[in-house]
């Protein structure tokens, strides 16, 4: 195995080229169809920051992305053969999972148990059996669904004659171990674009089901997180419940186990700026715009799925606290929200909209009247009409109580034209790198939240301008291209290092 020093010299002189094709999984594909009023097959791209990190990939390598089904539609792509071109040679495979095995794997496991807990959001978890929960759902979806997707990329490697794997995020935790049991020679690399919380949270999970995803994530040849905080988390996690298993180095960021060496790392993803600026010119997204009033009255603007983890009822109960006290705003500072549907079908999930929406309501007919309210809601999915919003505000409030990044707080500012502050959490991921620019705020702290409104409202137009162009300047400096070729460069590295010692073994 080569040392640091050794990897550093091949990072600086290896090509990224490879005659090993790139294989993407994720739960969800860069394209979603659907049927129109007129049983026609539509494909449109899917939604999401993932689907949108991963869509910029396939324009630029050759690739094949392999992804659950997730409409109706799509499964009938999938009976029918299961691949979609998406350009640049490359094809979409979309995976058939039985209804009930998709059902417990995503609406029982992963989002219910996993995403709460990655997020340190335990309490919505109180009132429930989660042992129980988790070991029946676990069995019955989360362990399936891996093994159908690690099946599929097993058969792609092998139909290409090698390959390079990288997977993404919480839904596929597993499939690293079933892919390197069976081609132990497969270059693997997974993204987890959600935080890693400290070892304690997972006490929510039963302790033989942390050992598993722990044991899943270090088939890996590289772990890649947001932040150096969640590696470090990783790493005291698989200390705590590996033991004596695992041999750990936090200084170089590896993990040995089961003979294989693992490294832990963070790359922050980002946005492509030329892309998104060439977008928000465009009619599609320009037509939006004389609806959302910008110069007329100062805009704060959120743009969220409507989740928990995005804390967007706390960002009303700001508004609501700012309203109470300042008086002279009524009238001049309208809060527009921009929110995906998101979940429903989950009960946790259902309970917060509801709770959501009657906020607004009351909001509403508190401070409104037949001229003005303070609120208004676009609750669609429309990136168009997101991407309007995001170029009109005064101010920007991202309140998430966790984030792996947070996408929006870097499409903002490339695309805003107000030089409008953001109110952004420090518990974003995003802050540590745009912390100079923004107002941050502890999202767990209502008033806080209202003062950091309150802050970046008051702003002139001098620190306005200072602050955007420091945020910009952060993202500028690494952008979508940047994570990408860094993720491609580290699979690149692990690529060479097997051949180096298969070749002298």
């Amino acid at each position: 195995m080569l040392d640091q020093q050794d990897l550093k010299a091949v990072s600086n002189n290896l090509a990224l080229s490879s005659s090993a094709r790139l294989i993407i999984v994720s739960n969800r594909g860069g394209v979603e169809h659907s049927i129109d009023d007129f049983g026609r097959l539509r494909r449109h791209d899917a939604g999401g920051g993932v689907a949108v990190a991963l869509n910029s990939i396939a324009k630029t390598e050759p690739l094949t992305w392999i992804a659950a089904a997730s409409s109706f539609a799509d499964h009938v792509v999938s009976i029918a053969g299961g691949e979609v071109e998406i350009g640049n040679e490359s094809n979409l495979r979309l995976i058939d999972i039985p209804e009930t095995t998709y059902e417990a794997h995503y609406s029982l496991f992963c989002n219910p148990l996993l995403w709460f807990i990655q997020h340190s959001m335990t309490d919505f978890l109180q009132d429930r059996d989660v042992e129980a929960e988790a070991v029946a759902s676990w069995h019955s979806g989360y362990v399936p669904t891996n093994r159908l997707f690690a099946d599929a990329v097993i058969e792609e490697i092998d139909r290409a004659g090698g390959g390079r794997v990288m997977l993404h995020d919480y839904h596929l935790y597993l499939a690293p171990r079933f892919i390197r049991n069976a081609r132990p020679q497969a270059t693997l690399q997974h993204f987890v674009h959600i935080p890693w919380p400290q070892p304690e949270v997972w006490r929510a999970l039963p302790d033989g089901l942390v050992r598993e995803i722990c044991g899943g994530l270090l088939a890996n040849d590289s772990i890649v997180f947001q932040t150096d905080e969640s590696v470090n988390n990783f790493l005291a996690t698989c200390r705590a419940y590996l033991g004596s298993r695992a041999q750990v180095s936090e200084r170089r960021g590896e993990v040995e186990y089961l003979g294989h060496t693992a490294t832990a790392w963070a790359n922050p993803i980002s946005v492509d700026i030329e892309e998104l600026q060439a977008t928000a010119r465009s009619t599609k997204v320009r037509s939006h715009l004389p609806a959302l009033g910008a110069g007329k009255e100062k805009l704060i603007v959120r743009v969220d799925r409507l989740d928990p983890s995005k804390n967007v009822l706390g960002g009303f109960q700001a508004y609501e606290r700012l309203l109470d006290r300042s008086p002279k705003l009524h009238g001049k500072v309208r809060f527009l929200a921009f929110m995906v549907p998101s979940r429903d079908a989950i009960e946790e999930y259902g309970d917060y909209a509801s709770a959501t929406f009657d906020l607004i309501e009351r909001i509403n007919s508190r401070f409104g009247d037949q001229n003005w309210q303070p609120i208004t809601v676009f609750y669609e999915q429309n990136r168009s009409q997101a991407l309007a919003g995001l170029m009109s505000y005064d101010v920007l409030l991202v309140n998430s109580l966790a984030d792996g990044m947070n996408l929006i707080s870097k499409e903002g500012p490339v695309i805003n034209q107000r030089d409008g502050a953001i109110v952004l959490s420090e518990t974003a991921g995003s802050f540590e790198q745009l912390r100079p620019g923004v107002v941050g705020v502890d999202p767990f702290d209502i008033d806080a939240v209202a003062d950091g409104l309150e802050q970046a409202l008051a702003l002139d137009a001098t620190e306005r301008e200072e602050k955007a162009d420091v945020v910009r300047r952060a993202i500028e400096s690494h952008q979508l291209q940047d994570w990408l070729r860094i993720q491609l460069k580290d699979l690149a590295i692990h690529e060479y290092v097997k051949g180096l010692t298969k070749a002298t073994a």
